[in-house]
C-alpha cells in the first residue's frame, strides 16, 4: 500500500477538510485502520464505516493536488515509512502533520540538522553570528541547516549554508504553491542541496498562527536549535520557549549589550538555553556545546 500515492494524499486532505477534523483526529483514524487497509478500495470501505453521514458528505468534496511547472512537487503521508521524517512522529506524536508537501532532496532529512531562528530585523551582529556559526559547521558536510523563509536570520542561514557547501531545509509557514526562490538565494541555489517543506494545504496563505505551528515542525526536525535574536515578544521568542518545552537543545547568543532585536535572549537564557559566547582567542562563536549536541542522540517518545 503506497500511503503517499496521489489518490491517498487526496483522501487524507479531504479528511482534513472535514469540519472539526485536524491532524490529531486524522492521524488516529489512519493508524487505527492501517492494518486493515491493503488497497485504495479498502481505504474507501474503511472510511465509509468510520465516518458519520455528515462527515461523509464533507469528505466527498474533491481536492486537486497542486502541481508546479517550475518544480517537481511531492507529498508524503504520516504513514509513509520512507519520505516522512521519524522525528516528527516521535516528537509531535498524534499532533504531527498528516501530510507534508515538499520540493527538492528529501534525503537531507537523514543528516544532522541544526535550526536557526531570529528576527526579521536582525542586527548586524546577529547576522554575523549566523554566518560565523554556519561557516564553522560547514567543516562537517553531514550537517544540514534548517530555518523558515523570512528576511533576516532565516535567509542569512540558508544563504550561508549554500555558499559554504552545506545543504539546507526551508520550512514554509504557508502552502507549497506560494514558494519562489528568494532573489538573495538565486546566486547560490542548488536544488540537490535544498529541501522545501510545507505542512499546510498547498494553497494556504501565510497566517501568524501557521507560522507558530510551523515552528514546532522545525524544532521537531532538528537535533539542536539556535535562536540568534529573539525580541521581547514574537515568533523567535515563542520558538525558543517551544524548544525548551519539547526538551530539545537550545543555544542563544549572550550579548553584553543586546540590541533591540535580541531583548528576548535573556528570557531564553534564564529559561534554560545554553549560552553561545565569543571565543576571545579565535574571535569566533564558541560552538563546543553545539557540536556536542548534534553528536548525541536525544531520547524521543513513541507514537501512541
Amino acid at each position: 500500500m503506497d500511503w503517499s500515492s496521489d489518490e491517498n494524499i487526496e483522501r487524507i486532505y479531504r479528511l482534513l477538510r472535514i469540519k472539526g477534523f485536524g491532524p490529531v483526529q486524522v492521524n488516529k483514524l489512519l493508524y487505527k485502520g492501517q492494518s486493515q487497509i491493503q488497497s485504495p478500495g479498502d481505504f474507501e470501505q474503511y472510511l465509509y464505516h468510520a465516518l458519520t453521514a455528515q462527515e461523509s458528505d464533507e469528505y466527498k468534496r474533491e481536492i486537486e493536488l497542486y502541481r508546479s511547472s517550475r518544480f517537481s512537487v511531492h507529498y508524503a503521508s504520516i504513514l509513509d515509512e520512507n519520505a516522512y521524517p521519524n522525528s516528527l512522529r516521535n516528537i509531535l506524536s498524534q499532533r504531527a502533520p498528516s501530510v507534508l508537501s515538499y520540493i527538492g532532496n528529501v534525503d537531507l532529512l537523514k543528516k544532522k540538522k541544526i535550526a536557526f531562528s531570529g528576527s526579521r530585523k536582525a542586527s548586524e551582529k546577529g547576522l554575523w553570528i549566523t554566518q560565523d556559526c554556519v561557516k564553522q559547521l560547514a567543516t562537517d558536510k553531514d550537517v544540514c541547516i534548517v530555518s523558515g523563509y523570512a528576511a533576516g536570520i532565516d535567509i542569512t542561514a540558508h544563504y550561508s549554508a549554500l555558499n559554504e557547501g552545506l545543504s539546507t531545509i526551508i520550512v514554509l509557514p504557508e502552502g507549497i504553491s506560494h514558494f519562489v526562490i528568494h532573489k538573495e538565494l538565486q546566486p547560490v541555489w542548488d536544488l540537490d542541496r535544498v529541501l522545501v517543506i510545507s505542512e499546510f494545504f498547498p494553497y494556504d496563505r501565510w497566517l501568524e498562527g501557521r507560522a507558530m505551528q510551523r515552528n514546532k515542525t522545525i524544532i521537531s526536525l532538528c537535533d539542536a536549535i539556535v535562536v540568534v535574536e529573539a525580541g521581547e515578544k514574537g515568533g523567535s521568542l515563542d520558538a525558543g520557549k517551544q524548544t525548551l518545552q519539547l526538551g530539545k537543545k537550545l543555544f542563544v547568543p549572550q550579548y553584553s549589550l543586546p540590541p533591540v532585536s535580541a531583548l528576548g535572549n535573556t528570557q531564553l537564557l534564564q529559561g534554560g538555553a545554553q549560552p553561545l559566547m565569543m571565543n576571545p582567542s579565535s574571535h569566533q562563536t564558541n560552538l563546543t556545546g553545539l557540536w556536542q549536541a548534534i553528536q548525541t542522540k536525544q531520547s524521543n517518545t513513541l507514537f501512541d
